[in-house]
């Protein structure tokens, strides 16, 4: 698989989110923690990738239609996945702390829930 075969890339990228998935399903709670903090990282992560392919995929479709080939609601859609990504990305990175502190808590240490965290809602 290299770069000259963008669509096996992608379908192994897949494949790896997918079994990521699954060890998240299976792991324990510091494993899972620990690699939902690298998940989330917003420099190395894979939400932060994921965000700036959305923005290059934005630049790519501005540029096509600009030139016509494309609708221009391509390019819209493609900005607003960037944007939606990125406040995503600094919504959660507001908890990395908690992930973090779970990812070195010992196995043994409960960490309490609070109901109104549970119930919690975010309006844009």
């Amino acid at each position: 698989m290299t770069v000259h075969d963008p669509d096996a890339l992608t379908r192994h990228i897949a494949q790896q989110i997918a079994l990521l998935n699954e060890h998240l399903v299976t792991a324990p709670p510091r494993q899972a923690a620990r690699t939902l903090s690298q998940v989330l990282d917003p420099e190395d992560g894979i939400l932060g990738q994921l965000t700036t392919l959305m923005v290059t995929g934005s630049r790519f479709a501005q540029d096509r239609a600009t030139a016509g080939v494309l609708p221009p609601e391509v390019w819209l859609a493609l900005g607003r996945a960037a944007y939606e990504f990125h406040d995503i990305g600094l919504d959660l990175d507001d908890h990395a702390e908690d992930l973090r502190r779970l990812a070195q808590a010992p196995a043994t240490t409960p960490i309490p829930a609070s109901a109104s965290a549970l119930v919690a809602r975010r309006h844009r």
